[in-house]
């Protein structure tokens, strides 16, 4: 929750604006640093607060929640190299800087690869990691929490992306379902 609050007010227009404003080139990256210590030390509470003593599970069950997370993570790599990992990361930004050369600027709107099957191949390799490991206490709340901010974020990442690309997102709203593949469906 604290994770989810914090991530969304830095990503939010207005602090967006100040933060730029301050750091300039290294806002991204400062962004990234900060969203990486703040879910590692919400992790490390997690995991201090909530049992890691694994549920019964038979066999077959387990299998299939590992299988699960490995694939979530399949999805994730494969999802980070359809990104400009530079942008992502806000070292593209730092480098034109230095360069003297203008803001790479935002990407442009993404519809092959993993794309062609959902607008937010991320969160379904996310969602998939989360779920996965659902195999204790702490794992069950990081997915519920973590599922939650998911699902408020990919809301809020909708409407940048429509304010981003306007017609060109809409039409790709109608044709793509946004985390899970389901042809013909918008899930």
């Amino acid at each position: 929750m604290s994770f989810g609050a914090v991530h969304s007010i830095l990503a939010g227009p207005k602090a967006k604006h100040r933060l730029g404003q301050t750091l300039g080139p290294y806002y991204r990256l400062s962004y990234n640093v900060l969203a990486t210590v703040h879910i590692a030390a919400v992790w490390v509470f997690g995991q201090t607060v909530l049992s890691l003593e694994p549920y019964p599970l038979d066999p077959a069950s387990a299998t299939a929640l590992t299988v699960l997370r490995v694939l979530g993570v399949l999805i994730l790599i494969t999802a980070l190299r359809e990104y400009d990992l530079g942008r992502f990361s806000g070292l593209a930004q730092i480098r034109a800087h230095k360069l003297g050369n203008p803001d790479p600027g935002d990407e442009p709107l993404r519809t092959g690869g993993l794309h062609r099957f959902v607008r937010h191949p991320l969160y379904l390799g996310a969602y998939l990691i989360l779920w996965g490991g659902a195999q204790n206490d702490f794992g069950l709340g990081t997915a519920v929490w973590g599922s939650l901010y998911l699902f408020i974020g990919a809301r809020h990442e909708e409407r940048s992306l429509l304010a981003l690309y306007g017609g060109a997102y809409t039409d790709y709203q109608t044709r793509v379902p946004a985390i899970i593949p389901w042809k013909g469906k918008a899930l």
